[in-house]
């Protein structure tokens, strides 16, 4: 049961996630990523492509005039699409609010000539807008007539939180109520009902605008052939592509000319709205109950216990498959956000990891606890590794043994109380199997009086006998120290042997699969105790062989005793240290 609280606590965050579209705004900076993705390397064309006409610097400077008084050029530019007739004309230029024939005269019936003319040879739009309240802004009533029923929109595109327009919506209006738009209305002259979504920006190349000035340049010209080939029977928009005027960003560059600029000209998005509208539409997002389903699915992923490395490569594999099928299910006209079930199943791959890691510590905890005492540190270590095994049997290793004793225990304990032995004998442990394990070494077992310690396993020691030998000197340090400590308290001197050697040893479990010991097994154990019950007869505290004198480096303070009978073995060349 306490596995499944935190797989219900992600199943609910995915399914919240999932239902609520929390994740948004992640999944339109992936959806981003997806169109340049699309446009750089598998690029469509539009179904229907839409002509736009640019009014640029070049067209700025040979009208000198203001816009807001370029009647007469308007008037000329609807005349030029009369002779053509287009498919639908849209004007992203706002007219202005009231008259300026004191000012220009004759500029009113100039452009109202202009007006009625393309009314009576093709559907036409002019664009509406607000003011800095959001409050829609006139358009002197004559020329607004003159438009007529559907001759208006409004220039204005619902943006995102990051200032990016993705969509193309006309619930534009201050409770959410439909507004006519200016390429929604366009695509209603040309019979398509204009539905709310998410504006594609793949299909389509970046717009190639016609500079005004060239169009009326023909128009002057009475070029026909220019003009037909450029307009006739096509969705035409006019509109400024200034570099400060009238710009939002995109996800994608539009315009041609300016190409790596998101900041992109108004005419050029209500270009790409248009385009989708009459051809294979915006594009729609799927249900939130199969995000939230996807999320969910995710959230079963808490099952999966597995290794870190393997974890990772699990995400990283989950973020191939659902951005990959996110983006074919973008080339049909899909948005299928991912964030949502990618970060579910980061918390349930991440959280079930961590669980785990959680109870591996924990069981660590617990048995460093309850065995710490039963073996040495670098035993303890290896086992929590996962480095020692507990199958029977072992490996061989070049190691040093060391047996100690205590000379004279057995009268000693004979005038000594149970509860004054263990004391005694805990008071000289506790320090001697400190020095053992400062230095590297393992104890692996204690035999009443006895210890045998072991370096070089589990714990790789660069040179184990200088270890073994430099442990062995400060135990003599120590048991000088200690005879000191019970000359002043009035009891007896105690003496110890210690016999080193080294050599290639079985280290591993040795027992019974229900009861077994970590220790070294072979000849260098046997010939080690028997050092150690040389001590006595040599006259040393210390007993080493010659192979372990030989890898000291520094054999000052080493007696050469010359080979030894020892029990059970053949002759062993010994040295003795610190003659007692």
């Amino acid at each position: 049961m306490r596995r499944l609280l935190p797989f219900l606590a992600i199943l609910i965050c995915g399914a919240v996630l999932g239902a609520t579209r929390a994740t948004e705004p992640y999944d339109l900076k992936l959806l981003d990523a997806q169109f340049r993705l699309l446009r750089a390397g598998f690029p469509r064309p539009a179904a229907r492509e839409v002509v736009v006409v640019g009014i640029d610097d070049d067209t700025a400077r040979r009208f000198p005039e203001p816009i807001t008084l370029w009647h007469a050029h308007l008037s000329r530019f609807l005349g030029a699409m009369a002779q053509v007739r287009p498919a639908v004309v849209g004007i992203d230029i706002v007219l202005p609010d009231r008259s300026y024939e004191t000012v220009l005269p004759g500029s009113d019936k100039l452009l109202m000539k202009g007006l009625l003319e393309a009314r009576r040879t093709f559907p036409l739009v002019i664009a509406l807008t607000v003011d800095p309240s959001g409050k829609p802004r006139t358009v002197h009533t004559p020329f607004l007539t003159l438009a007529g029923p559907g001759g208006a929109g409004y220039a204005l595109f619902p943006v995102d939180p990051d200032g990016v327009v993705r969509r193309f919506d006309e619930r534009l209006g201050e409770t959410g109520e439909p507004v006519p738009t200016l390429p929604g209305q366009m695509a209603r002259h040309l019979k398509i009902e204009p539905r709310a979504g998410l504006i594609d920006y793949w299909r389509g190349a970046p717009f190639e605008y016609l500079p005004l000035h060239r169009v009326l340049e023909w128009y002057a010209a009475n070029d026909q052939q220019a003009l037909e080939r450029a307009f006739r029977g096509k969705p035409v928009l006019l509109g400024a592509v200034l570099p400060f005027t009238d710009r939002q960003l995109a996800p994608v560059p539009l315009a041609a000319g300016e190409p790596g600029a998101l900041d992109t000209p108004g005419v050029l998005l209500h270009a790409q709205a248009l385009r989708n509208l009459l051809g294979n539409g915006l594009i729609q997002s799927v249900p939130g109950a199969v995000v939230a389903a996807l999320a969910i699915g995710a959230a079963l992923l808490w099952f999966v216990s597995a290794s870190t490395s393997l974890i990772v490569a699990g995400l990283a594999a989950i973020a191939v498959v659902l951005y990959g099928g996110s983006t074919w299910l973008l080339t049909q006209g899909w948005l299928a956000p991912v964030s949502a079930p990618l970060l579910t199943a980061a918390l349930a791959l991440g959280g079930r990891n961590a669980y785990d890691t959680l109870l591996k510590l924990r069981e660590r905890r617990r048995m460093r606890a309850s065995f710490s005492g039963y073996v040495s540190p670098a035993v303890m270590e290896e086992i929590l590794a996962g480095h020692i095994q507990p199958e029977l049997g072992g490996v061989n290793k070049f190691v040093c043994v060391l047996f100690s004793d205590i000379r004279g225990y057995t009268t000693r304990s004979e005038r000594m109380s149970p509860e004054a032995v263990i004391h005694f004998l805990n008071r000289y442990f506790e320090q001697v199997v400190a020095l053992i394990h400062a230095r590297g070494g393992s104890v692996v077992s204690f035999m009443g009086d006895g210890i045998m310690a072991v370096f070089g396993a589990p714990k790789p020691l660069d040179n184990p006998c200088r270890e073994a030998f430099e442990s062995s000197r400060a135990i003599l340090k120590y048991v000088t120290e200690l005879n000191a400590q019970f000359r002043a308290e009035g009891e007896a001197r105690m003496d110890i042997g210690i016999g080193l050697h080294a050599g290639e040893a079985v280290i591993g479990h040795v027992g019974s699969s229900t009861r077994h010991d970590y220790t070294a097994i072979g000849d260098v154990t046997n010939v080690a105790s028997r050092l150690e019950s040389l001590t006595k007869e040599a006259g040393y505290r210390l007993v080493c062989s010659r192979v372990v004198m030989e890898r000291l480096g520094n054999s000052e303070g080493l007696a050469s005793l010359g080979p030894m009978a020892i029990k059970g073995h053949s002759p062993v060349e010994v040295y003795g240290y610190d003659k007692a």
